[in-house]
């Protein structure tokens, strides 16, 4: 089987994060995000840019998570893809985009944390997933109860 591969994205979380509904009923996180950038000199130092700003979403479960864990000036790391839209303004149609998450999470490398290992439960959603019972199996076997003890 060949290796999945997604785009990704990393940066600081620059505005308050919203929640909204969709109309399906489903929930929606909006933040606007910033990415620093960095111009390599001659000589080997690293000139400081000024940030771009761009906008992230994330649906369902990925948003409702991002939403009680995310706040403005927290760094992360996400995976998703770039979605390109056209909105009317004035009468003009303007092109969007927005960085869909569906996976997000703190960026290790500038934030301290602490992990729960704490099993947690399988929703639905997720039993139903084709191959989610192989790997809930192989998670809640006893290779994980290993893996928690040793990551401890």
């Amino acid at each position: 089987m060949s290796l999945h591969t997604q785009q990704s994205l990393s940066g600081f979380i620059a505005s308050e994060p919203q929640r909204s509904v969709t109309e399906g009923g489903d929930t929606r996180l909006y933040v606007r995000i910033g990415q620093p950038h960095f111009r390599r000199e001659g000589n080997g130092d690293f000139t400081v840019l000024e940030p771009t700003f761009h906008d992230l979403v994330a649906y369902r479960a990925t948003a409702d998570r991002a939403l009680t864990r995310f706040a403005k000036g927290d760094s992360f790391v996400a995976e998703g893809y770039v979605r390109t839209f056209q909105v009317e303004r004035d009468g003009e149609l303007i092109n969007r985009e927005e960085f869909v998450a569906k996976k997000i999470g703190h960026d290790l490398a500038r934030t301290d944390y602490r992990v729960d290992r704490t099993h947690r439960s399988v929703t639905a959603a997720e039993r139903d997933t084709p191959g989610a019972q192989r790997v809930t199996a192989q998670l809640a076997g006893p290779a994980r109860s290993g893996a928690a003890v040793l990551g401890r």
